[in-house]
């Protein structure tokens, strides 16, 4: 592996699109009620994308240094565990990359709420360090809540509630119960995802004592709370699409069910952990088809 493919693997790159669902679905709701910015608009992708490449290192860097990447793991070979990136390379890494998200969450927050609105400003700068540090924690330090069983729990709460929720306020400067739903539904999308990472991950990280929520449910149990999830999810847009309805347009998402039931279909029928590893560039991809055509079925 070249030093660029170990950067490359390190910043997973095929999360992205996952973690700018709730971007657009806020974004798109806040336009649909007359709130549109598009310097904000900007700023607010970079920044969650400057916070998930963060993420996405400590967590490299936190498994690695743990020994828990390792032979035992089915996943692509990360960088410290292909040695073409030291830990002490990888930290520098997250340094700049926490430097990054500070500046990029700076300039959103000053261009949402300018200095006429210091009680929001302050409300959305400690939002900030608290992703910063929800970033950078999952796997790393002693005291890491992605060993704990916690990650689904700031899953849902950050790439749910505050990325829908937080970017619809940062536009219309008000909390609306539109936003509620589709908040919720990307929630569970997205930590359907990390369920699937920890199912698949499951027997490699008993041996590396990561207790994941997946660890501690079980291999069948773990299984029912995905398709749980799943089901919620669909079942919590369904709800919106009914309360909300202005147009046919509205129903566009409903085109991302049919991914997502072939999901819940292969998922039912896989026995063997290694199996689930495709699955998960299926429901990440599938949540940010639906996210789109969510949004833009209220923009038409």
């Amino acid at each position: 592996m070249s030093k660029t493919k170990a950067w490359l693997s390190a910043a997973r790159l095929r999360t992205l699109p996952l973690s700018v669902s709730g971007i657009i679905v806020g974004t798109c709701l806040a336009y649909y009620n007359g709130d549109y910015n598009g310097i904000i608009f900007s700023l607010a992708m970079l920044t969650t994308i400057s916070l998930q490449v963060l993420s996405n290192f400590a967590n490299d860097y936190g498994d690695g240094v743990k020994g828990t990447d390792n032979e035992n793991r089915i996943g692509p070979e990360r960088a410290i565990q292909s040695g073409v990136i030291t830990p002490k390379q990888l930290l520098v890494g997250i340094k700049i990359n926490v430097l990054c998200v500070m500046i990029c969450s700076f300039l959103l927050i000053y261009m949402a709420f300018g200095e006429g609105n210091l009680l929001y400003s302050i409300i959305f700068y400690v939002l900030g360090g608290v992703s910063i540090y929800a970033a950078m924690n999952y796997t790393m330090g002693k005291s890491a809540y992605g060993y704990k069983g916690l990650g689904d729990i700031f899953v849902f709460l950050f790439f749910g509630l505050l990325s829908v929720m937080g970017t619809y306020f940062l536009y219309s400067k008000q909390l609306d119960h539109v936003v509620i739903l589709p908040a919720i539904t990307i929630g569970l999308l997205s930590v359907g995802v990390l369920n699937l990472n920890n199912m698949r991950d499951i027997n490699s990280d008993v041996l590396s004592n990561k207790i994941t929520l997946a660890v501690k449910l079980g291999e069948k149990k773990a299984k029912i709370y995905h398709i749980a999830l799943i089901s919620t999810a669909i079942v919590t847009s369904l709800v919106f699409s009914i309360l909300y309805y202005t147009s046919v347009y509205n129903l566009l998402f409903f085109i991302a069910y049919i991914p997502l039931f072939i999901h819940l279909k292969v998922v039912i029928n896989t026995q063997i952990p290694r199996e689930f590893d495709p699955q998960l560039k299926v429901l990440a991809l599938t949540t940010f088809l639906l996210a789109l055509l969510l949004g833009i079925g209220y923009m038409l």
